[in-house]
């Protein structure tokens, strides 16, 4: 249970719920509600089906590219870092300006990737796939999947948040992500660099 629940809160701070909200509010404010909730529906689910790809897949992609795991925590630690620093700075994630023309649906790009799903997010998750092992997958799919459910919620009643936090609590609370965001980011890079060392010696 402990796990479970360390995978789940790492996961809704890696998909930065509050920040995807406003960039959510942004993207739909001519569209109606049951419009909202159809996208909030299709952008969420377009970003399970990529992160348990990556979840599955990332062990086999670094034996088939010869990257260490412990190379690409230091990478995937940087950039998430750089993505943090970026939240707290600015209230925005590198990577996830919103486009001048929005397309048809939205749902996929901008809002499921690089939204939800951006670089940062990729290589953090690629790591903790290929961190979990046996049955602690299954804690990291179920932690996944509750960290998406929060997030759809959350789209779901972005409304009412706006109108409960409006647009400066929302970016205060982007910008407390943020500060955790790097502090996640600094422990993937010094487990890498750990693990590099030892490896080496």
């Amino acid at each position: 249970m402990t796990i479970l629940l360390s995978i789940w809160i790492k996961f809704i701070f890696l998909f930065a719920p509050f920040f995807v909200v406003s960039m959510f509010l942004s993207l739909t404010r001519t569209d109606t509600m049951k419009a909202r909730r159809s996208i909030a529906n299709r952008s969420v689910f377009a970003a399970l089906c990529i992160s348990l790809i990556l979840l599955f897949f990332g062990s086999q992609l670094f034996t088939v590219l010869g990257i260490t795991l412990d190379s690409f925590r230091i990478g995937a630690g940087i950039l998430l870092f750089l993505s943090a620093v970026s939240l707290v700075r600015d209230g925005v994630r590198a990577n996830a300006e919103v486009p001048q023309e929005q397309r048809d649906d939205i749902s996929v790009v901008p809002l499921a990737i690089p939204t939800i799903i951006g670089p940062a997010s990729i290589g953090a998750i690629l790591v903790y796939g290929a961190e979990l092992q046996g049955i602690e997958i299954l804690f990291g799919v179920a932690g996944l999947l509750l960290a998406l459910v929060f997030l759809l919620v959350c789209l779901h009643m972005a409304s009412w948040l706006e109108k409960i936090l409006g647009r400066t609590g929302l970016n205060v609370l982007s910008k407390v992500t943020g500060l955790i965001l790097a502090a996640m980011a600094s422990q993937i890079v010094l487990t890498g660099i750990h693990g590099f060392i030892q490896s080496a010696s």
